[in-house]
C-alpha cells in the first residue's frame, strides 16, 4: 500500500513504518473489539510501530492504568505477530510507578512485559524526566534491561535540550546505553514545542523525533472549523482552541489546497509535513475507528514539493 520505505530510528536496528499507530485511545475511547480492528486494518496496510504508555488510560473513571498495553499484549498473542511488530512503550506515569529511580523503572517495566505479553519492549521511553534522579541513574537501570534483552532501544518523551545533552553525554562517558528517540509535541500548530534547541540537539546526535500530537488533538484533521457544527469527540475542546488562534484557520487553509492537489485528507497533509522536517522519522496519531487510518496510513505514499512545504511553514509561522 505504501510506496515510502520504513524508516530506521537514529542508530538503532528498529526499521519502522513513517507513522506510528498512537495506542492511548484503546481501552478508552476505544473498546477491545474496536482497538483490535483498528490494530488488524493498520498491520494489514504495512503498519508495524504501535506506541503506548503504561499509564495509558488511568486518567479515566474506573482504570488504573496499563488498559491500552493489556489490550495490545492481547491482540499481540491473539495474532502470533510479535516478531512483525515494533512495539514502544513508556515508564514513569503509571499512578504506582511514578518517576524514573532505578527501583520504579526495574518494577514498571516487569508490569509493562506481563501486560503486554512478551518478553521485550523494542522501544522503551523516559515518559517525563524525572529532575529529581540523576541522569546515571535511570540510564544505568534502562542500560541493565538493554544488557538483559528486555529492552532494545531506549528513548525520551518530554525532555528538554540541556537534560538530553546531559544525557548523552553521561551515556558516552559512562558506555550506558543512549536515547535513540525523541518523542516531542509538535504539529502545523505547536512548532516552538520542538524546534529550536531541542530538535538541534536531537540532529547532532542523530535521534530520530517521532512527534506526539501530530494533528493536534484532530484540529489538523479539518474536521474543527470556524463557524463549524459541533464535533462529538472526547478531545473536541481542546482541538477547538486552535480557531481562537489567527494561525489555526491559516493552516487549515493551507492544508485544504494541498490536500486537494492531491486529492487526499488535510490529515495526510498534516502528517507528510511533519514527517519531512528534519530528524522526524515516524509521526504518531491514534484512530478509535478503522474509518479514521486510511487518512493516517496514507502519509506513507505522500510527498510534498519544495513549494507546498513553504506554504505551510508560512501558514503556520
Amino acid at each position: 500500500m505504501s510506496n515510502k520505505r520504513n524508516v530506521t530510528i537514529g542508530r538503532s536496528d528498529l526499521s519502522v513504518f513513517p507513522l506510528s499507530l498512537g495506542g492511548n485511545v484503546f481501552g478508552w475511547t476505544a473498546d477491545e473489539q474496536q482497538s483490535f480492528a483498528v490494530l488488524d486494518a493498520y498491520a494489514a496496510g504495512g503498519g508495524n510501530f504501535i506506541d503506548t504508555a503504561d499509564v495509558y488510560s488511568a486518567w479515566v473513571e474506573g482504570n488504573s492504568g496499563g488498559e491500552s498495553e493489556t489490550l495490545i499484549g492481547k491482540w499481540l498473542a491473539s495474532r502470533g505477530n510479535r516478531d512483525d511488530i515494533v512495539v514502544a512503550t513508556k515508564v514513569g506515569a503509571h499512578p504506582d510507578y511514578k518517576g524514573l529511580r532505578a527501583s520504579t523503572v526495574k518494577s514498571a517495566v516487569e508490569e509493562s512485559l506481563r501486560r503486554l505479553q512478551t518478553d521485550h519492549i523494542d522501544l522503551y521511553y523516559t515518559h517525563y524526566d524525572d529532575p529529581e534522579t540523576p541522569v546515571e541513574e535511570f540510564l544505568g537501570a534502562l542500560d541493565q534491561l538493554v544488557r538483559e534483552g528486555k529492552v532494545r532501544q531506549i528513548g525520551a518523551s518530554n525532555i528538554t535540550a540541556a537534560r538530553l545533552e546531559e544525557a548523552l553525554a553521561a551515556s558516552e562517558r559512562e558506555g550506558l546505553a543512549r536515547y535513540e528517540a525523541i518523542q516531542p509535541h509538535y504539529n502545523l500548530v505547536s512548532r516552538d514545542t520542538y524546534e529550536g534547541p531541542l530538535a538541534d540537539a536531537a540532529a547532532r546526535h542523530g535521534l530520530s523525533a517521532m512527534p506526539y500530537f501530530a494533528l493536534a488533538s484532530g484540529f489538523l484533521t479539518g474536521k474543527y472549523r470556524p463557524q463549524g457544527a459541533a464535533v462529538q469527540s472526547a478531545r473536541a475542546a481542546g482541538a477547538g482552541k486552535y480557531l481562537d488562534d489567527p494561525r489555526g484557520p491559516r493552516v487549515l487553509a493551507a492544508l485544504d489546497e494541498v490536500a486537494a492537489a492531491h486529492r487526499v485528507e488535510p490529515a495526510t497533509v498534516a502528517l507528510a509535513w511533519l514527517a519531512a522536517q528534519p530528524t522526524v522519522a515516524a509521526p504518531i496519531a491514534s484512530a478509535r475507528t478503522v474509518e479514521q487510518l486510511p487518512a493516517l496510513l496514507a502519509v506513507a505514499g505522500l510527498e510534498l514539493s519544495a513549494d507546498e512545504l513553504e506554504a505551510l511553514d508560512a501558514a503556520s509561522a
